[in-house]
């Protein structure tokens, strides 16, 4: 498996909102990220991400996302309270290839907009 603690930095390059039922924001509802990876400047991979709205006043999403590396996959997991804190501990919950047997957590910290800054911890 790669380092134990690396970092990445997310790009978003699409986003979607989908209204699933009721007009407005309500229960069901989605919102659908994409975004580059990049590692010390070059990019590397991807992430994408879909959160579903499990509560509206306050609001809550489970959000489920993969990340996509040259060395393979992972996927993580965490339920987010609206609004989002300063940083995000997404539990790590499986991959394939040298992140086959993964654990662990990605620290999410938004850095305006449109990026993210990801810091993985994979326990070995």
């Amino acid at each position: 498996m790669p380092p134990g603690v690396f970092e990445l930095v997310g790009k978003q390059t699409s986003t979607a909102d989908l209204d699933l039922g009721r007009a407005g924001v309500s229960m069901g509802d989605q919102r659908i990220v994409h975004e580059d990876l990049y590692r010390d400047g070059r990019r590397v991979g991807d992430h994408s991400a879909i959160c579903t709205y499990t509560q509206v006043d306050p609001a809550a999403l489970q959000c489920l996302g993969t990340f996509s590396l040259p060395e393979g996959q992972f996927a993580a997991q965490a339920l987010l309270h609206l609004p989002t804190p300063a940083s995000v501990d997404v539990g790590i919950t499986g991959g394939s290839g040298e992140y086959r047997n993964a654990k662990g957590f990605v620290r999410t910290v938004p850095a305006g907009e449109t990026e993210r800054h990801f810091t993985v911890h994979l326990v070995r």
